[in-house]
């Protein structure tokens, strides 16, 4: 199956224009120093610290959907990214990298392994369904993608990448109709992916009948 676009996707073409750019996992940055005894950092409860993550997550999502161009709204879903892993402990986070790249290294079997372990201590996690997603494709399960997929839905409903991959699976398994109501959600959240235009009209003028 050839599906191209995310990291870590076996593909023999190109990268697709309309994929939205990717983040690989990363350490959370760290947070502002507070006075404290000792200079220490006071804890945080981890509600006002997952709070604090939704809160900004609503506003980035708001500056994502009034981004004016591509390069604009190429910032703002790089902070996203950050945002979502910021979720993940560092266990979890390892997991991540070591499956990504596993699933550059095309293989993906390797990949699944890490992916489900960092579910297994995440399950709550969206970012490691979404790539578990990605590596069972890869690994020509187009089932278990499509469950793990929806799932990520599930758990971060505007998880634009999930929205646009579960595109190109529907598009591949012929479902144009399909294909295109998911590309124009992802289209509600962020609305200037990198080339949206011409995958949005090439998919209504097969799934529609459309010359424009």
């Amino acid at each position: 199956m050839v599906l191209g676009g995310e990291a870590g996707w076996p593909a023999a073409r190109a990268e697709p224009s309309w994929q939205p750019a990717q983040a690989a996992p990363s350490e959370p940055s760290p947070s502002p120093a507070l006075p404290g005894r000792g200079g220490e950092r006071p804890a945080v409860p981890h509600g006002e610290r997952e709070e604090a993550r939704r809160a900004e997550l609503d506003r980035l999502f708001a500056a994502l959907r009034d981004a004016p161009d591509e390069m604009a709204a190429a910032l703002v879903e790089a902070r996203i990214h950050a945002v979502w892993q910021q979720g993940a402990s560092p266990a979890v986070q390892l997991l991540m990298r070591r499956g990504l790249r596993s699933l550059e290294a095309r293989a993906p079997e390797e990949a699944l392994e890490d992916f489900d372990a960092a579910i297994t201590l995440a399950p709550g996690f969206a970012e490691a369904w979404y790539r578990r997603a990605q590596a069972h494709a890869a690994a020509g399960d187009i089932a278990a993608a499509m469950r793990d997929l929806r799932e990520t839905l599930r758990l971060e409903p505007r998880h634009f990448g999930a929205l646009v991959t579960l595109s190109a699976i529907q598009e591949e398994a012929g479902d144009l109709a399909g294909a295109l109501r998911s590309f124009q959600a992802a289209l509600e959240i962020h609305p200037k992916l990198r080339g949206a235009e011409m995958r949005l009209r090439d998919l209504r003028r097969r799934a529609l009948g459309e010359d424009t």
